[in-house]
């Protein structure tokens, strides 16, 4: 290794434990303190205390004994964020059996093939729709023995069916589920490839959990803290949240309806804020577009200047001016606090699972919501490093958490060594072999690591993009830059073996017509016009060639096309953490990257 950074544990973590113990420790500790909220079926927020919450697992737990699950037994669970899924998840894994989180956005087929791969006993559907997915293909699933639907009573079929098994029978089940047993089989959300089953024993959890509490207490482990969780629980990201939420010292609120966020965010009133980067730029984009152009646009955009200014100069350690000082103090009553309010109130926010730009991070952070980015894989029970408020550095993922070990490999990229490290890929031993070798989980990024800990990547192995001309391009940096326009909903950069590099954008509709109307344009009715309209395409080529000034000419975007398209969850084209998967777009576009970006010259 080129080089190695390594955060001490400040106190030793004991590798035995199990994932319900996180629970069992809470209850024993806060015993009457509300630990998870959700709204009720009137809209308004209720909850449970740690005691009736462990009292509820406990009593599935019995339910799956009762059903004859034996200890490695697999169950899948199929449905959006809620507090049903999380009582599951820790009823599976308390008695040795393991949870399979399978995405509400899979597709038969894909079920198919994780049940068959993990063999799976039972299935716990979120509703009708997603148990005639998995009936459609239960007799191509031989290990598959039913399926149970939460929204039609799964939870209180279990919980009657465990009446007769006692408390000494649960007892023995979970003392007897040590930390290196298997809890979980999560199937990644595959950017890249075929999703591979990453194997996480309950050791691999805890000690990120517990980890988790030294490297962030002011929001893990100081009592009083609030987290409105929103992201699916299929993701390893925020899996890990619940877990730390409830065996640290959060009320965690669970939800899955976007329509409500914002109104969730001022109820609930979040102490901090865990998202992905996509929900910061359409926050900004859409307070952007608010403002419009006249007056209160005018007041915003120098607003958004002097935020910059603020977080630069905090960041390069030196004190604000008084006239910096003065226009802050302003710009706090009148723009600041109001996008404050849209997050509750929030005091900071965790970005994770994508890259963001230095300049949204910078904006943020100069309103008053510093956005602490960190960085994680499935291999890693999600985070393994992060920015902390005592050691906060934009444009890095932070310093690794404590007790792991971050190195740069000679060809640059980033490995990994941690006790939260998974103990391979399921039914892969070829795969495990190839990507943790003595002890470092190859991560695939590339990166650097500075004399004071702090990790910056600068891009993907496998998304190199390698010109023709020999030049070696990361598309990161760049297309972060370019989505925080509001016109813009995703930009993906191709040119691997071409002589230029080229970049596909689609239009955010709400966006370009908001941004049209205060032009003195008018409204498009539908992506295919907005793609076509001069103006739109006028004001993308400003955005991006505002981008380019930030890299050589080589890395540059030399041309670039407007598809008429969504790319979402649904068709393949994002993973459910909203990243772009390249490969299947790249496949998707491979006859119009040919023919039209990069047409033949006419002779």
């Amino acid at each position: 290794m080129l080089k190695e950074y390594t955060t001490p544990l400040k106190e030793s973590i004991d590798a035995d434990k199990n994932v319900f113990d996180l629970l069992a420790d809470r209850a024993q500790r806060t015993p009457e303190q509300t630990i998870v909220a959700y709204r009720g079926s009137d809209g308004e927020w209720t909850g449970f205390t740690a005691t009736q919450f462990r009292d509820l697992v406990v009593a599935i737990a019995k339910g799956l004994i009762a059903k004859g699950l034996m200890p490695g037994d697999s169950v899948g669970i199929l449905a959006h964020t809620s507090w049903q899924w999380t009582a599951m998840d820790f009823a599976i894994m308390s008695i040795g059996c393991v949870t399979v989180p399978i995405y509400e956005t899979d597709s038969a087929l894909q079920i198919r093939s994780i049940c068959n791969d993990s063999t799976i006993s039972y299935v716990f559907a979120e509703d009708d729709e997603q148990r005639d997915k998995v009936e459609s293909v239960k007799d191509e699933c031989p290990t598959l023995k039913g399926v149970y639907v939460m929204q039609l009573g799964a939870i209180d079929a279990m919980v009657e069916l465990g009446k007769g098994v006692g408390d000494e029978e649960f007892l023995e089940r979970e003392t007897a589920t040590h930390g290196d047993m298997l809890a979980t089989i999560v199937y990644t959300s595959g950017s890249t490839g075929t999703p591979k089953g990453v194997e996480l024993t309950h050791a691999n959890f805890v000690y990120c959990v517990q980890s988790g509490f030294q490297t962030l207490p002011e929001i893990t482990y100081e009592p009083g803290n609030r987290l409105v969780l929103f992201l699916p629980l299929a993701h390893v990201f925020a899996r890990y949240m619940q877990f730390l939420c409830i065996g640290g010292n959060n009320v965690v609120a669970l939800t899955s309806n976007f329509k409500t966020i914002i109104k969730d965010f001022q109820e609930f009133r979040p102490t901090y804020i865990l998202s992905v980067p996509r929900v910061f730029e359409k926050v900004y984009n859409a307070a952007t577009q608010r403002a419009g152009s006249g007056f209160k646009g005018r007041v915003f955009a120098k607003a958004a200047v002097v935020a910059y200014q603020w977080s630069v100069t905090q960041q390069e350690g030196r004190k604000p001016s008084p006239a910096l000082r003065a226009k802050h103090a302003l710009y706090s009553k009148l723009v600041y606090s109001q996008l404050l309010e849209v997050f509750g109130g929030a005091r900071c926010a965790i970005s994770g699972g994508a890259p963001i730009s230095r300049k949204l991070a910078h904006f943020f952070n100069g309103i008053g919501l510093p956005l602490l980015e960190g960085y994680g894989m499935t291999e890693t029970c999600a985070p393994c490093a992060v920015n902390t408020f005592n050691a906060f550095r934009i444009g890095t993922i932070g310093r690794p958490f404590c007790g792991m070990s971050f190195a740069i490999a000679d060809d640059g990229e980033v490995c990994i060594k941690s006790p939260s490290v998974c103990r391979g890929y399921h039914n892969h031993p070829e795969l495990t072999h190839e990507q943790i070798q003595d002890g470092w989980l190859h991560t695939g990024d590339l990166g650097d690591i500075d004399d004071e800990g702090f990790v910056r990547l600068t891009g993907r192995k496998k998304d190199l993009i390698i010109t023709a001309g020999g030049k070696n391009v990361s598309p990161e940096k760049l297309e972060s830059q370019i989505v925080t326009s509001p016109l813009i909903d995703h930009c993906l950069m191709v040119g691997d073996r071409k002589p230029f590099i080229a970049a596909i954008v689609t239009l955010d509709l709400e966006g370009v017509n908001t941004w049209l109307v205060s032009q003195g344009g008018r409204p498009c009715e539908s992506l295919e016009e907005a793609a076509k309209s001069p103006l739109v395409y006028s004001e993308v080529d400003r955005v991006i060639n505002e981008a380019n000034e930030n890299v050589s000419r080589a890395e540059s975007i030399r041309k670039f096309e407007i598809v008429p398209d969504e790319w979402n969850v649904d068709n393949g084209m994002l993973t459910p953490s909203l990243k772009t998967r390249r490969a299947v777009i790249t496949k998707h576009y491979k006859d119009f990257i040919d023919q039209v970006i990069y047409a033949p010259k006419k002779k």
